[in-house]
């Protein structure tokens, strides 16, 4: 993290029914934390009322995207963290205060890991991606004709589906350049070119290739200790990116240079 000093340090436990909101400041240890209902609106009031500078940090979940988006205008800096890095808060009695007290010391620490997160134009792209992945519906028992014949409709319907986001795809592939820049790569369509820019955002989030690399599930990390290598482990990478590049990869090496689209 970074060596700014902010005035307020802010952590949420966000869960649909409640909030945990706890909060240190530069001049004193203490934890002020409270527990109330949710509401986005309530919260960044909550948040302006604050004077001075503020950062807030939230854990990495299916709801951080959205809160991001609701908070950032409200607070100098917002820290997604990962919730893997944070061993603290699976120690002692569980509680949404206890966890957001124990997020908040780790915050204003600087202990904590951050998961990239962003608010720009390619936001709709990965909803698209989103959308277009979804998992199919599976159902158990298929001996009747009458779940057959269910079955066959929900396979048509979601081809359709599948068609109009392929479309989309190639509307967005003429909008974007970062779009037909990733189609240059050989075996890489439009469906592709979009799930990566729409996971990769932008590659200045990256320090080097290699962190690129290693996000993308491509290469192993070395082990070392006192000098010595002990083997490679995988990285925890994004299993999109890299089944994006393979099925590229194993295009192009069946001689098959058309870009795929699937």
């Amino acid at each position: 993290m970074e060596d700014i000093i902010y005035d307020h340090y802010i952590a949420i436990d966000w869960a649909a029914a409640n909030m945990a909101i706890a909060r240190m400041t530069k001049k004193s240890n203490k934890i002020n934390v409270i527990d109330v209902p949710s509401n986005i609106k309530e919260l960044q009031q909550y948040l302006r009322n604050l004077k001075g500078s503020k950062i807030l940090t939230i854990e990495e979940t299916t709801t951080s995207q959205r809160l991001y988006t609701e908070l950032r205008n409200h607070v100098n800096k917002v820290f997604i963290c990962d919730p893997l890095r944070n061993r603290l808060l699976t120690e002692g009695p569980k509680t949404d205060k206890i966890d957001a007290s124990k997020l908040v010391q780790l915050l204003r620490a600087g202990l904590l890991k951050k998961v990239y997160h962003s608010n720009d134009k390619f936001l709709y792209l990965r909803r698209l991606v989103n959308g277009y992945e979804k998992k199919d519906v599976r159902l158990e028992y298929q001996s009747e004709q009458f779940v057959l014949d269910c079955l066959g409709r929900q396979i048509k319907a979601n081809e359709e589906e599948k068609q109009s986001y392929e479309k989309e795809f190639k509307l967005l592939s003429r909008k974007y350049p970062e779009i037909r820049h990733q189609k240059s790569l050989p075996g890489i369509g439009d469906i592709h070119a979009v799930k990566i820019v729409a996971r990769v955002i932008t590659p200045w989030r990256f320090v080097n290739k290699g962190h690129y690399l290693s996000y993308a599930g491509l290469i192993k990390l070395k082990k070392i200790s006192g000098g010595r290598c002990y083997g490679k482990k995988n990285s925890r990478y994004s299993r999109q990116l890299k089944n994006v590049y393979k099925m590229g990869v194993m295009s192009a090496l069946g001689g098959n240079n058309i870009r795929i689209n699937k």
